[in-house]
């Protein structure tokens, strides 16, 4: 069903304190739409919205769409929320938070960035170029550019760059001119169902590139190597470390303060063209590659290499991508959004490359129990580069509380598989005081999960200055 956005519509949008809920909110704001929105908690998205004067509702009632004429919903809204319930009573027309993004992007110029991981860092990398280049773009982002204080901007040109959700399916309401998949993983089977229909539906994706278009493709990745085996190429552009990638990375150098490496372009129009010393301030291989992409998507649109690499040297991060809390003597506090094995696996790489000769603790929130269960040994194998895991009480995300999982059983199998030390927390209070017990030698501590783990970990220097001044 399509709609005319009409702007006397009043649009609400439930759960709006979501990252990719509350950058739809503040773009459509911005171009005018009557926004409004509830969410059940108060958090930083929610105080973003506020300031741009859009109204939330700190609960959820029926009551809270009296007026509205149009419903947003998000992948994690459940068929029992009171508004939705209201809403098909009412018969008002609800749209997911995919196909009403896919609407307002209709008429733009879309640089969709999808995958299972790396997706919010590598839009960030392509807005921060685009930004200091003659390109005026509309972003949406999974997360919060760190040098924009935000994660959605309403541009002046007709480009935009945004993070597409594959967790639903969504991504496919987006139309991309260019487009990048970083990767395909084993991720949110509960709509999937098969590895053989993750794979068709980013196979769908591709062939929605149009002739003018390119699609950017990590070659690295096995399932994105599988899917590729079905393309002629002639849309399709490659990166990576494998030596048949379009965009070749080489000579990679890690430090802790940055990470360098160079680029051989082969393409339809280039042979061997060599860039050097391309820096960047993020860590690890996996950000190498991000980095890769964007440098692709902006060196095939005409971008300039100078203007390309000082955007990349100069990137500021996204909020909750291992972001620095605090530091006392040689103990380094680090926030990060890792709650898939693979992404673990990715962060603990990139530590151990440049500080080799500290201890290294992860304190963990698992989140959703149907991701535990499906990637338990995965899970259970991810941590082999850490010497210690604090893992906290899962984060149900809105799953049933009737779903069952054996924190201890869990426990056992990563202290075996990944051979660390292992502490089990039943609540914050208790990280708080294993933390005071062990701020003494060289220690990289980093807060992994994707629910509160982050408020936690930036409440630490609050609970022990007490004890250590910082």
């Amino acid at each position: 069903m399509k709609i005319k956005l009409a702007k006397k519509e009043l649009i609400h949008l439930i759960g709006i304190g979501g990252i990719g809920m509350s950058s739809l909110a503040l773009i459509m704001m911005k171009q005018g739409f009557n926004i409004q929105g509830s969410d059940i908690n108060y958090n930083q998205n929610i105080d973003r919205l506020k300031k741009n004067q859009i109204k939330c509702f700190l609960d959820q009632k029926k009551q809270n769409i009296k007026n509205v004429t149009i419903i947003i919903i998000s992948s994690a809204i459940k068929h029992n929320n009171p508004e939705l319930i209201e809403a098909k009573k009412k018969n008002i027309p609800i749209f997911k938070r995919g196909k009403m993004l896919g609407h307002v992007l209709s008429l733009m110029k879309n640089i969709v960035v999808t995958g299972s991981h790396g997706k919010t860092t590598t839009t960030s990398l392509i807005s921060t170029i685009f930004s200091k280049s003659s390109i005026d773009p509309t972003i949406i982002n999974g997360g919060v550019i760190n040098s924009l204080k935000t994660s959605a901007k309403l541009g002046r040109s007709s480009w935009s760059i945004v993070e597409a959700d594959e967790s639903d399916g969504s991504f496919l309401d987006i139309k991309p001119t260019y487009s990048i998949i970083t990767n395909i993983d084993r991720e949110h089977m509960d709509f999937y169902k098969s590895i053989k229909n993750l794979k068709k539906y980013f196979k769908n994706f591709i062939d929605k590139t149009p002739p003018f278009g390119k699609t950017f493709i990590c070659l690295d990745d096995k399932i994105n190597s599988e899917i590729l085996k079905n393309f002629n190429g002639l849309n399709c552009l490659t990166y990576g470390i494998n030596k048949k990638s379009n965009y070749l990375i080489k000579n990679v150098m890690e430090y802790r303060e940055q990470t360098k490496f160079d680029l051989i372009i082969n393409n339809l129009k280039e042979k061997n063209l060599l860039i050097k010393n391309i820096t960047t301030p993020l860590l690890g291989l996996h950000n190498v590659k991000n980095c890769t992409a964007a440098l692709a998507v902006a060196h095939e649109m005409g971008i300039s290499t100078s203007i390309i690499k000082s955007a990349l040297k100069n990137f500021q991060g996204v909020h909750r991508r291992f972001i620095k809390v605090f530091s006392y003597k040689n103990i380094h506090f680090y926030d990060d959004y890792a709650h898939h094995p693979t992404e673990i696996k990715a962060l603990l790489d990139g530590i151990k490359n440049v500080y080799k000769d500290y201890e290294k603790i992860c304190i963990f929130e698992p989140h959703r129990v149907s991701r535990l269960k499906d990637l338990k040994k995965e899970f259970s194998k991810s941590f082999k580069e850490a010497d210690t895991v604090i893992l906290c009480p899962v984060y149900r995300a809105g799953e049933k509380n009737k779903k069952k999982f054996n924190i201890k059983k869990f426990s056992y199998e990563i202290s075996k598989n990944s051979n660390v030390k292992l502490f089990l927390v039943d609540n914050e209070m208790q990280l708080f005081k294993y933390l005071r017990n062990v701020m003494y030698g060289k220690k990289i501590i980093v807060g992994m999960g994707a629910g509160n783990i982050s408020n936690w970990m930036w409440k630490i220097p609050t609970q022990i200055k007490w004890k250590y001044k910082n």
